[in-house]
This record gives structure tokens, sequence and C-alpha cells, in this order.
């Protein structure tokens, strides 16, 4: 009897001890950065980002944005725009723009930026024009005067690479 109930408490006691209520440990990603297709509307994957903003998954929260962002985006009457972005934890941001083959065609500003409210995309208050970029892993994208992803030929040429 004694030998019964000394199996029955200790099986008690092991399977309490499997009802762990821990969370689970974070995993880190080896991956530089996500791309996302040229044909995939800035929408479909801002209401992805939606679903997951809810626990706290924005691009505000879970990456790491700040930093300086680089890449020659597309420019109509020149050879293309050398441009870097330098987004940082403050909410303030710097740019350095040259328009390449055009004389006096270096431009800078700087000023704060601001977060849409499901935190995947960022607006440089003080730029005219085009001043939204969506964010992504390690990637900045330039969105349109409308605020949505170009799409097309030159589509990827509208981004910006984190250094």
């Amino acid at each position: 009897m004694k030998k019964s109930l000394l199996i029955l408490t200790s099986a008690v006691f092991v399977l309490a001890g499997c009802q762990d209520d821990q969370a689970p440990e974070p995993t880190t990603s080896t991956e530089q950065f996500v791309e996302i297709p040229a044909d995939v509307a800035v929408d479909e994957v801002m209401e992805e980002q939606v679903s997951t903003a809810d626990d706290g998954h924005s691009a505000n929260i879970a990456l790491d944005w700040n930093g300086t962002y680089v890449g020659i985006l597309p420019c109509a009457d020149c050879e293309g725009i050398e441009t870097e972005v330098t987004l940082n934890h403050d909410g303030s941001y710097s740019v350095s723009q040259t328009y390449l083959g055009k004389e006096n065609g270096h431009f800078e500003s700087q000023g704060q930026l601001s977060w849409n409210e499901k935190g995947s995309i960022i607006t440089l208050e003080n730029e005219t024009g085009a001043n939204q970029y969506f964010v992504g892993e390690n990637i900045l994208f330039k969105l349109d005067m409308n605020g949505e992803r170009v799409s097309g030929d030159l589509a990827e040429h509208y981004q910006l690479r984190k250094q």
C-alpha cells in the first residue's frame, strides 16, 4: 500500500512539473531583410501586420528600425537620386540627397518622423512631396504620393537598404 501511494504521489509531482507556465524563449532571425514582392500591395502587408500589431509586433516595436538606409532612387530628369535616410530612436531623422549628373544637386534636411497607427509606415514631417516609407526588416520602401507602394518595372528601385 505504501509503495502504491509513493508511486501515485511521484506521478502527481511529475505531471505537475510538466505544466510549466513560462513564456517560450524568443528566437532570433538570421535573415538580413525580408523583401516584399512588388506585386504585393502595401495594404495587404499592412493588414497582415495589423493582425500581429494587436499582440505588439508592429515594425515600430518589433524591428530594429533605427539606423542609416541608402540607395539610388529613380529620377525623372537625372541619372538617379543618391539617397541616405538616417532614423533615430528619439524620433528625429536626417536626409541627404544627391541628384546624380546635376550641378548643385545636393540637398540635406532633418526633422521629426511619425508612425502611422499600425506602426508600419513612417512620415518624414519636414519633407515635401512623397515623404512616407513602409518599414521592413533592414529596408525602407519609399511610397508614392498617395502613400502606396510603387509597383511595376521600377518597383525594386524604390528601396533603401540599411547599412
